[in-house]
């Protein structure tokens, strides 16, 4: 990774950065974890870009957005009284809406909703309700015939691809010039592919990416996600245009505060992305409990991926432990819940060197890069230690209670 910027105290200073760098840029492409603030950076942006009048009116506005917001402008009837006529109803009042009745709006999402999904729908733009039907095959043999059934309650990874495409579909219309959607000049696009499989991320990720390098497209972008594979995809297919940013999002040491990581050149795979984060932690001596968490997620989906039936089989064991007893107890101890990276404490000097030692073991027997990943110092760096290199190490009793802080000794 290239570079980090100087922290954010707030969410609107960092909204203001955002809208600063794409000045010059096309897209900007921002991985996150879940709880960071993805959602509440998008309405953020999307404020600084509204101007409403004293009598409450909007009078301009320059951001298309899709996140948790957009979703909710849909909602589920389901007919609990008889149990048959179920719709989704769309919420009017959002400016969202405005206009779609003179666009065939349903044949635009249909164009793309095809791509993903085997039901169909439609649209009564008088009681703004969306029903759904699927074509069934019934009876067997000669007697099988195919038959629509209506009315269908669609699952939620079904729904919010239908929600995807509806928003497309007016993106589509404001990449295009429509008279419309000419105050769009930014797209803000958060979390498109929840409650989706894999196949349909990948999908979803390729098809997005083919319609913003559109050079028909004059539109800037903001992409946020918590989705590994999604911004993966994305990554290798905008980082082949010109014009675009990747960062990795996360919170400051100070309170309230965030930072902007750039990702430079760097190739992102969440593993060695999250495990070049862990050996920058293990060198700087920041190294803090919800980073035992971020390891143990590595080795559990390593462990998955090798066939293993235990995380701990991933991690090299001592030769005075051979059930790895002692490494065992740190993982499952300090990746406990409470232990979050909402909440950071910093670990005492025997507990990192237990760190650094599980770490540098892991990259080393797996072979990664030593490019990227080169031998870890197993003691601390003095200035992070607070004491000479030369000071004897004390020894910390490992918790037996996982309600024990982990950053102090067990009595």
């Amino acid at each position: 990774m290239s570079a980090t910027t100087a922290p954010f105290v707030d969410l609107p200073s960092l909204a203001v950065h955002l809208r600063q760098e794409l000045q010059n840029k096309r897209f900007i492409l921002v991985y996150a974890y879940n709880g960071t603030g993805k959602t509440r950076l998008s309405t953020e942006f999307k404020k600084l870009g509204k101007e409403v009048n004293a009598d409450g009116e909007v009078v301009r506005r320059d951001t298309l957005y899709f996140n948790a917001f957009t979703e909710d402008l849909f909602s589920w009837n389901n007919d609990l009284q008889n149990d048959l006529r179920r719709y989704l109803k769309i919420n009017t009042e959002s400016s969202f809406f405005a206009g779609l009745e003179d666009f065939e709006i349903e044949t635009r999402i249909r164009k793309l909703l095809d791509r993903h999904a085997d039901f169909d729908f439609r649209i009564d733009t008088t009681k703004w309700e969306v029903t759904f039907s699927r074509k069934v095959t019934v009876g067997t043999g000669d007697a099988a015939k195919i038959e629509t059934v209506e009315d269908i309650k669609v699952s939620r990874g079904e729904e919010n691809l239908f929600i995807w495409c509806f928003f497309l579909a007016i993106a589509e219309l404001a990449m295009s010039g429509e008279q419309a959607y000419q105050w769009v000049k930014y797209l803000y696009i958060d979390d498109p592919i929840s409650s989706l499989d894999e196949q349909n991320a990948v999908a979803v990720a390729t098809h997005l990416a083919s319609m913003l390098k559109s050079d028909t497209n004059t539109l800037k972008t903001v992409i946020s996600t918590h989705h590994p594979l999604f911004f993966n995809v994305l990554y290798n297919e905008l980082s082949r245009t010109k014009g675009n940013r990747c960062f990795f999002l996360g919170r400051s040491s100070a309170p309230n505060a965030f930072s902007l990581v750039d990702t430079g050149d760097t190739p992102f795979f969440h593993h060695v992305a999250s495990l070049m984060e862990l050996h920058a932690a293990a060198r700087s001596g920041q190294i803090f409990t919800h980073h035992f968490n971020m390891l143990r997620v590595i080795a559990e989906k390593t462990a998955s991926f090798l066939g293993y039936d235990k995380f701990i089989d991933c991690i090299k064991r001592d030769d005075d432990d051979a059930d790895g007893t002692l490494h065992n107890r740190l993982l499952n101890l300090l990746s406990h819940g409470k232990y979050s990276l909402y909440e950071p404490r910093e670990m005492l000097e025997e507990n990192k060197r237990y760190f650094r030692k599980m770490l540098s073991d892991f990259t080393e027997r797996f072979v990664f890069n030593p490019e990227r990943f080169p031998p870890l110092p197993q003691e601390p760096p003095a200035e992070a230690a607070g004491a000479p290199a030369d000071s004897p190490a004390t020894p910390v009793p490992v918790p037996a209670d996982p309600g024990t802080n982990p950053g102090q000794p067990t009595p």
